[in-house]
């Protein structure tokens, strides 16, 4: 399983109440495939532009569309600008591709907080694997399910959340409101993350960035909107 699978996975299975908006999990997941392709050598880093590499194909077929859509011309493509690219849509192609396989039932909900489970066996290898890979703690998909509000322990920890943000008051929101409210994601990517390369961080900042401009265009077009009700109502 790729990591972009794996944290498809475990947004889908976020708990509910904590939906993951498909604006924010599509930029994550553009991400997790540069990191991917960062691990296979399929692409390389010069600054925090994407610098293509020749390699074979990567067995997974929406990793090989992204390797596909490189730009392989100078100036390479900045990190950031990938992400918004190729992140257009993408949690869609995501869904439909593990729907494909059988992992994930069609029902909708606001966003994509509803249960996978109602359709595929509770005991799938493949979520068992993408949820233990998150609870162990391993550095990249730790820091993406950050990033997305996503709480580290993984599907079924909701009442545990819920208990601590009652007690302290300060609980995040889900990713649709980019981590805690502020646009800000505390303990997320970004800052010198532990336990990965200079180059896998350069993404993982990448992507907390965007996610912090697609919260404030978020906020801008609320106010926006709030400003001509008002208009119209004569307020």
């Amino acid at each position: 399983m790729t990591t972009a699978r794996d944290l498809m996975i475990i947004a889908m299975d976020a708990a509910p109440g904590r939906p993951v908006e498909q604006g924010d999990l599509s930029l994550a997941l553009a991400g997790a495939e540069a990191i991917d392709l960062l691990a296979a050598e399929a692409l390389a880093l010069d600054g925090d532009r994407i610098v293509p590499r020749p390699g074979p194909a990567t067995g997974d077929p929406l990793l090989d569309r992204a390797v596909s859509s490189l730009v392989r011309e100078t100036p390479y493509e900045l990190v950031g600008d990938w992400l918004w690219r190729r992140g257009r849509g993408l949690s869609a192609a995501y869904l439909a591709e593990l729907e494909a396989e059988g992992l994930f039932g069609r029902q909708r909900r606001r966003g994509l907080s509803f249960r996978a489970g109602r359709d595929a066996p509770a005991d799938s290898p493949v979520r068992r694997a993408a949820a233990e890979r998150l609870a162990s703690d391993e550095p990249v998909l730790a820091a993406l399910a950050s990033a997305l509000g996503i709480p580290g322990d993984g599907p079924g920890s909701a009442d545990e959340q819920d208990e601590h943000d009652d007690q302290d008051g300060t609980g995040r929101e889900a990713a649709g409101e980019g981590g805690n409210g502020n646009g800000e994601v505390q303990d997320g990517p970004g800052g010198d993350s532990p336990g990965v390369s200079d180059d896998v961080d350069t993404v993982l900042a990448a992507v907390l960035d965007a996610l912090t401009q697609l919260e404030a265009i978020r906020q801008r077009r609320a106010v926006e909107q709030a400003a001509f009700d008002n208009i119209w109502r004569g307020d």
